[in-house]
Order: C-alpha cells, then structure tokens, then sequence
C-alpha cells in the first residue's frame, strides 16, 4: 500500500457525497460489491459503472463514466492498474472532484494527471477500511 497523506483521504470521505464505483461488481463475494455496500450505508450515493449490468445494489448501472448524468464526487476505481489511463481520463472530462483507486491499482502517471487536473487522488489504499478507521 502506497502511504497518502491523512489529509487528503479524510477531506475525500467528509467532503464527498456521490461516489461511482468503476468495475462494481454484482457478486458479493466481490470487493467491489462490499466495499460498495458498506459505502452506501455509510450514507453515501453508489452510481456503478460496470458495462456487463444493468443494476446493482438498487441503483443504475452506466456503461462508462461518461454515461453518467449527475455529478460524481469521487471515482472510486476496482480495475487492473493496466486499465486506470482511459478511467482517469473520462474522470478529468467530467470534473469529478477525487480519484480513488483501491487496494492493488497503482497507475502513477495517471495519478499525477488527475492530480494536474485538480483532483485529490488516493493509490493503492480501501475506501471502506479508510472510512471505518475513521469511526
């Protein structure tokens, strides 16, 4: 796990309110579907983006980032770090506020292109074990 800095983890979890979960999947047994979960009764807003569904956890599911029509404060990344460059890209285009990517996905030239953009960026680190560590 890449060290962040506290702060930018934490202003991320207080600051955000809707959170898109690229590769959520609708297994359970999934990270991404746990993870999700929790955030969502944490109180926080799920849009998944994931191509091969429809709906997960009782939300919409998008194709692709930029299928999505709200705005998106952060986006919240379970993707092989091969595929991170294209994400960050439709993140940027749609001004999302944060880029999160979890446990494993570590893509740092396209973490310092976010960062470029204005976002706070997390690499390589839980949405949900940052979150309940806060508790």
């Amino acid at each position: 796990m890449e060290p962040q800095p506290p702060d930018v983890a934490d202003r991320i979890l207080e600051s955000a309110r809707t959170i898109a979960v690229v590769g959520l999947s609708p297994d359970p047994r999934r990270p991404s579907h746990g993870v999700a979960r929790y955030l969502q009764r944490a109180g926080y807003r799920i849009i998944p983006v994931n191509p091969n569904i429809d709906e997960v956890l009782g939300e919409r599911a998008y194709s692709s980032l930029r299928e999505v029509p709200e705005r998106v404060d952060v986006v919240d990344v379970f993707r092989r770090s091969e595929f991170v460059g294209p994400i960050v890209d439709d993140a940027i285009a749609m001004r999302a506020h944060a880029l999160w990517l979890q446990d494993g996905v570590i893509d740092k030239p396209a973490a310092d292109r976010a960062r470029a953009a204005g976002l706070d960026v997390v690499m390589d680190d839980c949405m949900m074990r940052r979150h309940a560590q806060r508790r």
